[in-house]
């Protein structure tokens, strides 16, 4: 697969998000060391919320993560791309495998916004987690790399990273859910009495390894198999994309975000749920958890089961909540794409998905 297929290709940058290439390239030209023009941009296809572009010069492609342009209304916190640069920069050089990062420029009178450039990486995004036209054994293998990475990330040592202010430390998931609840109740189109429940419900019922305060970790935020950049050829990862919700954070959180996977059917949220995964070569959830626990030694399966559903509940709560944040979108006209609009149809159904983990719980 040609580096031309990385966030499935690249398109001609689309007015909304143009700005003067002109000041861009005489801005690294002092800035970035080796930078020579003439440059080029594109723009990458995929669904991210900071807009990312390719930056071609004769020698060598870059890339480029702006802020929206000054059209958009942020909130605060949102497109937070300083902290994005900040977290791969002090990832580099650890087992996490990230992009190289280049230079940060705050001044928005550069280009009208905030930016910063990176290594471009060339390789393959996995948007299938059934992984077709695999072998079993190479099926394996992606799945373990995936492993060994979300574990390495947990396993990193923040503090020495420079990282001890990237989040507020402990009751993670007690302002996770209070977030949620908040976000979802400011975007509801039709009620959803699931997501009234488990309101309730996830603060009175969270369990001790949630409490946990030695448990603090980098955590991404979003890590699935489409957020990593694998290898051409070999079933190894070169760069975890997507930091835009990473924080200081709860491991396992983050954790069982990723295994939600094993539960959602193939459809909106990629999934494997449902397949018949073991005559794929695709580890059941059980062997990826007792292989993520070898490898960070945070706590076994065996202490983990009577825990697990209550995470998988709060998961699907939060991802039903940024549905809910779509919908709302769509009704109020600021988003229209068909894929917006299919998205945020998902609310109820992950909602009730949800309501059935807590049950079990």
């Amino acid at each position: 697969m040609t580096d031309a297929h990385q966030f499935e290709g690249t398109r001609p940058v689309s007015e909304a998000h143009a700005f003067d290439t002109a000041a861009l390239s005489a801005w690294l030209e002092k800035n970035l060391p080796g930078f020579a023009g003439p440059l080029s941009v594109e723009m990458f296809k995929g669904g991210q919320s900071n807009p990312t572009y390719k930056l071609i010069t004769p020698s060598t492609s870059y890339v480029m993560r702006a802020k929206p342009g000054p059209v958009a209304k942020l909130l605060p916190s949102a497109h937070a791309i300083e902290r994005e640069f900040t977290v791969m920069n002090a990832l580099h050089g650890t087992d996490v495998p990230v992009a190289r990062m280049f230079v940060l420029c705050e001044d928005e009178s550069v280009i009208g916004r905030a930016f910063y450039v990176m290594e471009f990486v060339a390789g393959r995004v996995l948007w299938d987690q059934s992984l077709p036209g695999m072998t079993n054994d190479q099926r394996a293998a992606i799945y373990d790399e995936m492993n060994r990475v979300i574990a390495a990330l947990h396993t990193v040592d923040y503090k020495a990273r420079g990282l001890e202010s990237y989040g507020k430390p402990g009751n993670y998931f007690e302002r996770q859910i209070g977030r949620w609840s908040k976000q979802y109740q400011a975007s509801v189109t039709q009620p959803i009495p699931e997501m009234d429940r488990l309101i309730e419900w996830l603060p009175a019922h969270m369990p001790a390894s949630s409490r946990d305060e030695g448990l603090t970790s980098i955590v991404h935020g979003d890590f699935r198999l489409d957020n990593l950049m694998f290898h051409p050829s070999e079933p190894r990862a070169l760069a975890v994309l997507d930091w835009e919700l990473s924080t200081l954070g709860h491991p396992l959180a983050d954790f069982s975000y990723h295994c939600m996977s094993w539960h959602i059917p193939p459809g909106t949220f990629r999934g494997i749920g449902g397949l018949d995964i073991a005559s794929l070569g695709i580890p059941s959830e059980a062997d990826y958890i007792r292989r993520y626990c070898e490898r960070t030694g945070f706590t076994t399966p065996e202490a983990l089961a009577p825990d697990w559903n209550f995470y998988l509940a709060y998961n699907m709560f939060r991802i039903a909540a940024i549905l809910q944040g779509i919908a709302k979108r769509v009704e109020d006209g600021t988003a229209s794409s068909a894929q917006a609009r299919a998205s945020g149809a998902g609310a109820r159904p992950m909602a009730e998905l949800a309501w059935r983990f807590a049950q079990k719980a």
